[in-house]
């Protein structure tokens, strides 16, 4: 199986290297995608992944495994692939939000995170944005931090969050399995235990009928 990582913002293909060296050693081919959200906009890093996937898809079997705003663009990736691509075997979204992030929502407006963020940090803060990428047709997995901290006067108001994002931002109707784990946000492609987790689903995937 191919397996295509994509990051989150401000991290690097690096963060994926615990997750993939497991994958590898499975006997699954891994690849990276990279981006920088300070030098382009969520448009055209998307339009990139697309036609990086497009690729992949044409090879043979494959898996998306997105971590936070990774998550975000390949959503927007698939999406956008011309009809009679092949796809995904099964996604898997890390900490990945599916709708506005309040954290984003309380720093748009701070000079840095504009800065630091560009386009992609707006979008995540944007309602309008975020609905507009829309659901994914491919069997997904969403992994979910919980190990973030819960008090009344933190951001998540005492929600399940993984320091980042809330339970309620990752989750959603059309994600058929969800996965929460004692996790915080910037450790989710570290972890063996999600590695596992892909692992086992891979297993668990129908196998093609062999060729006579």
């Amino acid at each position: 199986m191919q397996a295509l990582f994509i990051h989150g913002m401000g991290r690097s293909p690096l963060s994926g290297w615990p997750l993939l060296r497991q994958l590898k050693r499975a006997g699954h081919q891994t690849a990276t995608f990279g981006y920088s959200v300070s030098r382009d906009d969520f448009s055209s890093i998307a339009t990139r992944l697309a036609t990086r996937i497009g690729e992949l898809a044409a090879r043979g079997d494959y898996i998306l495994i997105g971590h936070s705003l990774g998550g975000v663009l390949l959503r927007a990736a698939v999406n956008a692939l011309p009809p009679g691509t092949r796809p995904a075997a099964q996604v898997f979204l890390l900490g990945s939000p599916t709708r506005p992030a309040r954290l984003a929502q309380r720093l748009q407006n701070r000079l840095p995170y504009r800065l630091i963020t560009g386009d992609c940090g707006r979008l995540l803060a944007s309602a309008e944005r975020m609905q507009r990428i829309g659901p994914l047709a491919a069997p997904t997995t969403a992994v979910i931090g919980i190990r973030g901290s819960r008090g009344k006067y933190g951001p998540f108001s005492g929600e399940e969050n993984d320091g980042v994002v809330a339970t309620s931002e990752v989750a959603a109707a059309w994600i058929g399995d969800e996965i929460r784990l004692p996790l915080i946000h910037t450790f989710l492609p570290a972890s063996r235990r999600v590695a596992e987790l892909i692992l086992q689903r891979l297993a668990d995937l129908p196998r093609a009928p062999e060729r006579t």
